[in-house]
């Protein structure tokens, strides 16, 4: 997606009116789009969105490995995190220095435990490490944690 958004066109023939809208969300996602890495956006309400577009798993690792920059109350998505509305650039020093060592698999939830199918056969510490392993995916959240981060305020 950020590939698209920076400026690459997809390998398929586009309509007149595919290319038109095309345009406009790259004229749309230009604050939060950065072709050699991801950018963290602080936007006019305080809110502070890291827009890493690395896709849902990603970014349900990525949460996991930095919990204490997350807002604990947000839901996450394919393209972006939001983060604690207090977030600067020393704290974002500090948490991500060394993150890439140290990924973390993404939390489990009871409801997803009980959608897992024979999970009543499985002890549960299993079936959560389970979860967590089909949830996570590691080597993007480590290639995004090495890519570079603008910050910017709209």
């Amino acid at each position: 997606m950020r590939d698209v958004l920076v400026g690459t066109d997809p390998k398929v023939a586009l309509t007149a009116r595919a290319t038109t809208r095309l345009t406009a969300l790259r004229d749309d996602a230009a604050a939060t789009v950065h072709p050699g890495g991801s950018v963290v956006v602080r936007d006019r309400e305080g809110e502070v969105r890291w827009w890493t577009w690395a896709g849902f798993r990603a970014n349900a690792t990525l949460i996991a490995t930095l919990s204490d920059l997350a807002d604990p109350t947000q839901r996450y998505d394919d393209a972006s995190i939001r983060l604690r509305s207090d977030l600067d650039r020393q704290m974002w020093r500090v948490a991500t220095a060394d993150a890439d060592q140290r990924i973390c698999l993404p939390d489990v939830t009871e409801k997803a435990l009980a959608g897992l199918k024979f999970s009543a056969a499985l002890p549960p510490r299993l079936a959560a490490a389970t979860l967590a392993v089909r949830l996570a995916d590691v080597e993007a959240a480590a290639a995004v944690l090495k890519e570079p981060v603008q910050f910017a305020y709209l």
